[in-house]
């Protein structure tokens, strides 16, 4: 099985300090908290008040509409200006899903004040037929209808001639958009685009979508007695075209995103979206999950345009209220997304077959063309081959009856790329223009179209100036894991942990997990069927993965894949963790595997050879018995526990054997009811006792027991030291308020369940774990 990356990295292991994981517990009381708390410490939130918006957005400050400044305020005083004289407004929009919500937002939300398909129309591009941004014969049409004012949505930077003739027929042009900005600003009535805000700016990264939600925001805020919908009914629409596109979510994209779901989720119970509602059935989803767009929602309305061209009919899906009508357009999308799965299949299979001409030792960046790739799926293909393989990728359709210039006759190329590793391909492209027809996108998806002459030395160009950066960087192909877990920590605790960093997205990627030396059974190959039933040519490996952990296999998926690329024996896998809505369980969903050799582990921690696993059912070897290692008998409670235990066998250069049995499961509870029995058995008998006696006893540590003789002294029991022991006494009539014995009970049963919990983690982390952690804490 080829590799496809250079090397593999695994987060190192960090210390977190215990506020935070009490934090993510305050969250989510029912969760352990260790998965989150590790992950979300290495993506850097690590303030209070950070980690409280990022996990509960009515916690979040968003930002004001107005900070896009005077841009803004023109463009609210232009629509007010044609409401109150009555002219006809276009909204301009696009084809791909961010596009049609954005368009969908505007539709609703400036049809509070505009009188649809009166006052308000849309106009969306024929993708097969016009490509992205504005064009002269569209304008051409919305000047026939009688428009004097067009607002763009996710397009319309760049278009510098075409407002240029806009503006020569008459019409204003306000331009809402993030795709990258002309170095001048454009002759625009207005034009709204986070581009121009600083890179650190919560607005930033709004996609075309959020940017609409925005405009609308602002009008609202200017009109505030006009609107009869309430603003907060558009964000459903938001989320899917956010979550849709390519964009970072950090900062109010993550806030937007995480309203908008938590109204998606209610679309199957209230479907005051009838159109949406269906979709989430068609494609099994809830609504309650990011993954229900980027994998359901999303690809079906982007279908619609890439088999069809013309994808009007999608606003209509997501804004109308009739039932039967919604039914019917959800049918057609369906068909779309049906045979767009068919075509990017068949597509896909002949860029495999292209690659295998290519040296990719020596290729930077992937550029393919050919004749008969139909445009509209090059961008899925392009984007699977540039995961596959660890590179951008540019695929292009040379198709002549399609790609040729009506004015010139020039034979055009068109096509999409699509980028890894954080690698900026919008620059890349820009700077081969000379050698363009016309491009646009943002730093991890562009679409291009270029003469078909220049393809062989645009190719070349792109690959050198790639390799050069790479040389200055030192940046490569790699695929990082953000935890390694064993396949008994495959499950619902661990799901609902991850589940805490969503919506996840660029900046925010979904948790990748890292299972080492395991193995797979049940292999097997299932074609994907449509929702008629009909078999498709699109191909995923269904299988069981095991490992050393736990007596039973956890199912999985491997999308693309056929069984016999699933290695026979011992391997390592980077997957992630989702929930299948249709088969009710739980399964992870692989991105690599690797045959597994201890010599792939050099791009790890170096292991810590002298750690030793024999926690049951591991055996004892007699052998190694005899040289007397040292062994942890008593299961730890924290890496602290550990530490002395590290410290002890590199200064005496013995090995280190963990060797502590699994702890035991009494209830917290019961736990109380135990020491509130020894208070009164040493009130009664008049005995003494150590702290070490009682920790033994009851089964815990230094801080819980100190927790729970604060409870009995609010209890009623008056607890002295002497020396190393203590002496216990009922002192009747002496007892606290009852909140106040609540709560220091509270925290008592608080403190043991968490030790508990800590005590079940260090039973089963794996060896390597501990071994990574020696190595930090000792190097």
């Amino acid at each position: 099985m080829p590799e496809k990356f250079l090397n593999w990295q695994v987060q190192p292991t960090l210390n977190i300090p215990e506020w935070f994981l009490r934090a993510i517990r305050h969250h989510s009381p029912e969760l352990p908290g260790h998965y989150a708390a590790r992950l979300l410490w290495q993506r850097g939130l690590r303030e209070p008040e950070q980690l409280a918006g990022f996990l509960d957005p009515q916690q979040y400050q968003p930002a004001s509409p107005c900070e896009f400044g005077q841009e803004m305020q023109w463009a609210v005083e232009r629509l007010q200006q044609a409401r109150d004289r009555g002219e006809i407004v276009a909204i301009w929009g696009d084809f791909d899903a961010d596009g049609i919500t954005a368009t969908a937002v505007l539709w609703e939300g400036l049809g509070q004040f505009f009188t649809r398909q009166r006052q308000l129309f849309y106009y969306i591009p024929n993708r097969l037929r016009e490509s992205h941004g504005l064009n002269c014969q569209g304008i051409d049409t919305l000047v026939e209808q009688g428009c004097r004012l067009i607002v763009t949505c996710d397009t319309g930077s760049t278009n510098l001639s075409e407002i240029d003739y806009a503006q020569g027929l008459g019409l204003d042009v306000i331009v809402t958009d993030h795709h990258t900005l002309p170095p001048a600003r454009p002759p625009v009535t207005a034009i709204i685009n986070p581009r121009s805000l600083d890179p650190d700016h919560p607005l930033f990264n709004l996609s075309g979508v959020a940017v609409a939600y925005k405009l609308v925001e602002a009008l609202y805020s200017a009109l505030p007695d006009a609107a009869q919908q309430p603003l907060a009914n558009l964000l459903d629409l938001v989320a899917i075209g956010l979550i849709a596109d390519l964009v970072q979510l950090s900062g109010d994209c993550r806030y937007l995103a995480q309203l908008g779901i938590q109204r998606l989720q209610q679309q199957l119970a209230t479907r005051t979206r009838p159109g949406v509602a269906r979709l989430l059935e068609l494609c099994k989803k809830n609504g309650d999950r990011p993954t229900d767009i980027s994998f359901g929602i999303g690809p079906r309305i982007n279908a619609v345009s890439r088999i069809q061209g013309d994808a009007r009919f999608c606003v209509e899906l997501l804004t109308s209220q009739d039932v039967n009508y919604c039914r019917q357009l959800a049918a057609d999308t369906e068909a779309a997304n049906a045979r767009r799965k068919s075509l990017q299949r068949d597509v896909l299979r002949q860029v495999t077959a292209k690659l295998s001409q290519l040296d990719l030792s020596t290729t930077s960046v992937i550029v393919l063309a050919d004749d008969q790739w139909p445009a509209g799926v090059l961008g899925l293909v392009a984007g699977q081959v540039a995961h596959e393989q660890g590179r951008p990728t540019i695929l292009l359709s040379t198709d002549p009856l399609h790609n040729l210039e009506q004015d010139s006759g020039l034979a055009l190329a068109r096509g999409s790329a699509r980028s890894v590793n954080q690698i900026d391909l919008y620059l890349l492209v820009k700077d081969q223009a000379h050698l363009l027809h016309r491009f646009g996108g943002h730093p991890f998806a562009a679409g291009l179209t270029l003469p078909v002459e220049n393809i062989a030395v645009f190719s070349e160009a792109i690959n050198r100036q790639l390799r050069q950066l790479l040389a200055v960087s030192g940046k490569g192909s790699e695929l990082k894991a953000d935890l390694i877990v064993t396949v008994a920590e495959l499950g619902k605790n661990l799901f609902q942990e991850l589940k805490l960093l969503e919506p996840c997205g660029m900046g925010n990627p979904v948790p990748k997990l890292l299972i080492q030396n395991c193995w797979f059974k049940n292999v097997k190959n299932e074609n994907i069927k449509d929702s008629r039933g009909q078999k498709l040519r699109y191909i995923k490996t269904e299988f069981k993965v095991w490992d050393g952990s736990t007596p039973a296999g956890f199912p999985g998926v491997w999308w693309e894949h056929h069984k016999e690329d699933v290695p026979q024996g011992r391997c390592d896998a980077i997957a992630e963790l989702d929930y299948n809505t249709y088969k009710k369980h739980y399964e992870v969903r692989v991105i690599a595997l690797r045959p597994w050799e201890e010599t792939y582990l050099n791009s790890l921690p170096a292991p810590a050879d002298w750690i030793l696993d024999w926690r049951p059912p591991n055996p004892m070897p007699s052998s190694l018995l005899q040289t007397r290692p040292l062994q942890v008998s008593q299961c730890p409670s924290s890496w602290n526990d550990l530490q002395p235990w590290f410290r002890q066998a590199l200064q005496t250069t013995q090995k280190l054997a963990i060797a502590y049995p699994p702890p035991s499961s009494v209830e917290p509870t019961q736990v109380w009811e135990q020491l509130v029995g020894i208070a009164k058995y040493l009130d009664r008998t008049e005995r003494t006792a150590t702290y070490r006696q009682l920790q033994e006893k009851l089964g815990i540590g230094e801080q819980p027991l100190r927790l729970g003789i604060k409870a009995l002294a609010i209890l009623g029991f008056e607890v002295t030291s002497l020396n190393q022991a203590i002496e216990i006494t009922r002192n009747a009539g002496q007892a606290g308020l009852d909140s106040e014995v609540f709560l220091a009970i509270e925290r008592f049963l608080a403190a043991v369940q968490e030790e508990q919990f800590y005590r079940q983690y260090f039973s089963q982390v794996p060896l390597t774990t501990i071994q990574a952690a020696a190595l930090e804490n000792n190097a």
